[in-house]
């Protein structure tokens, strides 16, 4: 089971939903870079359960313990251990899934591949194990932002409801305005009173995060198999429920024509700069410095609090309802984790590119 992400600044994640705790090790985090604990902190609180009441009821403080590889408030260039303890699992309330294959989770395909699984919440395959990510994506946001790289992710759709494709007619600094992170407050509003609705009738909905990233200098990205939409693509695929990842125009952009895609250079103040960015800010697989900017669509969750039909562990049918504490939709409470992921990619290919020139 591969559990590390990235090539030189890696992340290798540990634990489970009901275990005692969750979290990781950065290893290639540079040293002398500041560490703002509260900033980190303030990043998991965007990711934990309970915070608002379309979300998971769960209650979790979700406080990260950093274990090593700071001193005096600085990296030391050594790998960054560090734990988020769990506080508030109800495992009793999976018991009646430990020989009930749920429908659209990982149960089946875990006791395929190892024989055995953790029924309580999903085990390794709970989003939970996401605030790993979310707690590297700041240490990597850090440094990223000594850089001059900013990343910001926002709700563009929740069910049906969607925002037009077009950052720039947002304001992204409202995004934390509301409890399922959308720019556009009337829109944002439409979303909530969904996911409420939802809720209540059992079920769940999924939607759209879409990412911008500013600042980004050119010549990041490696030219063939690990080129860096491919790699931001792989790190958003491995998200829970992420079904889909598009950068740039992405598929509206096969309906065009190329005198509508191209991206015509003009001069720039030290650097050219392109008229229109249809090209996402990468091109031939490596950053050209203008704003990136991606998509990643995610399912609804699968986890339903009515009657469905299944098989049991010995193949025969059967009915469950789950219990519990779910999300009626991950969308608000994946934009944190979007960003951390791209945060690990970006600093991880800012490091292979340093490399790449001595």
């Amino acid at each position: 089971m591969r559990n590390t992400i990235g090539n030189i600044f890696t992340l290798t994640t540990f634990g489970e939903s009901h275990g005692n705790g969750v979290g990781g090790v950065v290893d290639g985090m540079p040293a002398g870079i500041e560490v703002d604990l509260a900033f980190i902190q303030h990043e998991l609180d965007r990711r934990r359960p309970g915070q608002s009441a379309i979300s998971t009821q769960r209650q979790e403080s979700d406080r990260v313990e950093l274990l090593s590889g700071i001193f005096e408030g600085r990296t030391t260039g050594c790998p960054i251990g560090f734990l988020v303890r769990n506080e508030n699992q109800h495992s009793q309330d999976y018991e009646n899934l430990r020989t009930v294959f749920r429908p659209s989770h990982a149960d089946f395909t875990y006791q395929q591949k190892y024989g055995v699984r953790d029924h309580r919440g999903g085990g390794r395959s709970s989003a939970r194990i996401t605030l790993s990510r979310v707690v590297a994506g700041a240490l990597a946001k850090l440094a990223l932002r000594q850089l001059g790289i900013s990343i910001t992710a926002y709700t563009s759709q929740v069910g049906p409801i969607a925002l037009e494709r077009d950052y720039h007619q947002y304001d992204l600094s409202l995004t934390e305005g509301n409890a399922v992170r959308c720019p556009d407050p009337t829109k944002a509003q439409l979303m909530e009173d969904l996911i409420g609705q939802v809720k209540t009738d059992g079920d769940t909905v999924g939607g759209v995060v879409t990412c911008v990233v500013r600042g980004c200098p050119p010549g990041l990205g490696e030219p063939e198999f690990d080129k860096l939409h491919a790699a931001l693509a792989q790190a958003m695929m491995s998200i829970n429920a992420a079904k889909g990842f598009e950068y740039g125009e992405g598929f509206s952009g096969a309906s065009q024509r190329g005198s509508e895609q191209n991206d015509i250079f003009m001069p720039g103040m030290r650097l050219p700069q392109t008229l229109t960015n249809h090209s996402g800010g990468i091109q031939g697989g490596i950053s050209n410095g203008q704003d990136i900017y991606f998509r990643v669509a995610f399912k609804p969750v699968a986890t339903l609090l009515r009657e469905q039909s299944t098989v049991d562990t010995d193949g025969r049918p059967t009915t469950f309802t789950a219990k519990g504490r779910h999300d009626p939709c991950v969308v608000p409470r994946a934009v944190p984790v979007v960003e951390a992921m791209a945060a690990i990619t970006l600093f991880d290919h800012y490091l292979l590119a340093k490399m790449s020139k001595i």
